[in-house]
């Protein structure tokens, strides 16, 4: 395993890599660096909710397009079947004659009452017509529940935002004939997050809210690991990112993600310390005969504190004193 080398100043004075004094040598101490796994990551809504249309026709509205944003509750599509109308005016015409009817025997009714005060005719008599006019009471307000019934199927057209989001996609047309339970509309929302799926074998150092970092076109991101999922499929474990300031404009998105899979020693110097003369790269340290320059094999660069650090894959070891290049110049 590599050694990572912290830089410990020889000076009691603890040494800044911000702002290095120039000259100053550093001792090279052990330092543990995070080991990094670089996979894709896919943008997804937190939500997918379909609009779906409640009533079989033509759809005659569509007033969103995908990308739009809407409100829970607003109006996205609306579906009108012609045969509503028809059965609305049917029981508008049977109540109409249920109305003529009830009237004659409202009028019978108040006949035969008249009719029983005077003793000319009987009790019996009077009952059955009252009967008959409740009995056509109860079938107008039947066929009014009926018409009400229609009248809900005809709202029942209009296709409301189930929440609020983006609109993913439109998988219909105007002028398209559609069916009860068929989409209309996708609506992303509830937040987003990064899906990433990461080779099992890291399955061991994934943990939640772990640190992620993120490479953006925007510049680099960092994000939280906040769920990691136990089925595993196609040898790949499933696993969510929450972060805040993720561009939502196009979800589906990939994004080039960094995760912490372990830990790993290995040995770094200050960027400024390592010099390139004819194709070879040199770091200067004290030997008991003074500054000398040596060959180094650098490895990959990261930053630390704000000053940009270069591993060192073969060439130094712990102990090393590591000096500017400039005193190797002067002492000769």
């Amino acid at each position: 395993m590599l050694r990572l080398l912290a830089i410990v100043p020889l000076s009691a004075l603890a040494l800044t890599f911000a702002e290095p004094a120039i000259g100053e040598p550093i001792i090279l101490a052990p330092q543990t660096l995070t080991e990094w796994k670089a996979v894709y990551g896919t943008v997804e809504a937190r939500d997918r909710m379909p609009a779906r249309a409640r009533l079989s026709g033509t759809l005659v509205e569509l007033s969103v397009i995908e990308g739009e944003m809407v409100v829970a509750g607003q109006e996205l599509a609306r579906v009108v079947d012609d045969k509503l109308d028809f059965q609305l005016a049917a029981l508008a015409a049977q109540k109409e004659s249920l109305k003529a009817q009830y009237d004659n025997a409202s009028v019978d009714l108040q006949r035969g009452e008249d009719l029983l005060k005077n003793g000319s005719t009987t009790t019996q008599r009077v009952d059955a017509l009252r009967t008959q006019v409740d009995v056509l009471n109860g079938q107008i307000a039947a066929l009014d529940a009926q018409a009400e019934v229609v009248t809900q199927q005809q709202r029942e057209g209009i296709v409301f935002a189930p929440a609020s989001g983006r609109v993913l996609d439109v998988p219909v047309a105007r002028g398209a004939v559609v069916l009860p339970g068929e989409e209309i509309a996708i609506i992303g929302g509830g937040g987003i997050f990064l899906r990433i799926a990461v080779p099992e074998r890291y399955i061991s150092n994934l943990k939640e809210g772990a640190e992620i970092r993120i490479s953006d076109a925007a510049g680099p991101m960092s994000g939280t690991l906040s769920r990691v999922y136990p089925l595993i499929e196609g040898g790949r474990v499933v696993a969510d990112v929450e972060i805040d300031g993720l561009p939502d404009g196009y979800i589906g998105a990939r994004m080039l993600v960094r995760l912490p899979i372990g830990n790993r020693d290995a040995l770094m110097v200050p960027a400024t310390t390592l010099e390139t003369r004819d194709g070879l790269d040199f770091v200067a340290v004290e030997t008991p005969e003074g500054p000398v320059l040596r060959i180094v094999v650098p490895g990959q660069h990261q930053e630390q504190s704000g000053v940009e650090m270069v591993e060192i894959l073969s060439g130094l070891q712990a102990g090393d004193v590591v000096v500017a290049a400039s005193e190797v110049a002067a002492h000769d």
